[in-house]
């Protein structure tokens, strides 16, 4: 694999996450409170994530693979990298253990509060993923900063 094809698919993977996140919370989540009745809310939040969290999946898996060859392949280990690189990978799987606590809990639930048409309960979960998914969001934006600062850290 080449660095130029390894750094794409990087970077490509965190915008689509980090993009992703951000499109939610700043776009997204203040529509819905303003045309979809509360009742539908948690079904529409519940089919929106289970699409968007295929592409997280798939964004991990590239971001951990390409970020791996990248300082074993390219860069010799984790001795020969900067600063920058540390907290981006700290901070970068940081997130991805709210992304499983998210997708293996609030989510979870949200999905059987939603099949069983408990729309109280479905609120209270997408509530909990909204603050989550809020942390994260600001711990991605903190990692682009971080790559675009790169070694000037």
């Amino acid at each position: 694999m080449s660095f130029a094809l390894a750094i794409t698919l990087h970077v490509l993977s965190v915008v689509v996450w980090v993009g992703g996140m951000f499109y939610a919370y700043m776009a997204m989540r203040p529509a819905v409170g303003q045309v979809v009745e509360p009742a539908k809310r948690p079904a529409l939040w519940a089919n929106t994530l289970e699409r968007f969290f295929r592409w997280v999946w798939l964004s991990i898996v590239l971001i951990l693979a390409t970020g791996f060859w990248m300082i074993f392949g390219v860069f010799g280990g984790m001795a020969n990298i900067g600063l920058h690189v540390h907290l981006m990978m700290g901070l970068g799987l940081l997130m991805m253990l709210l992304y499983f606590h998210v997708y293996f809990a609030p989510f979870r639930r949200l999905k059987i509060a939603v099949a069983n048409n408990a729309v109280e309960e479905g609120a209270k979960r997408v509530g909990q993923i909204r603050k989550i998914v809020g942390i994260n969001l600001l711990l991605g934006l903190a990692v682009i900063v971080i790559a675009v600062m790169g070694s000037r850290m």
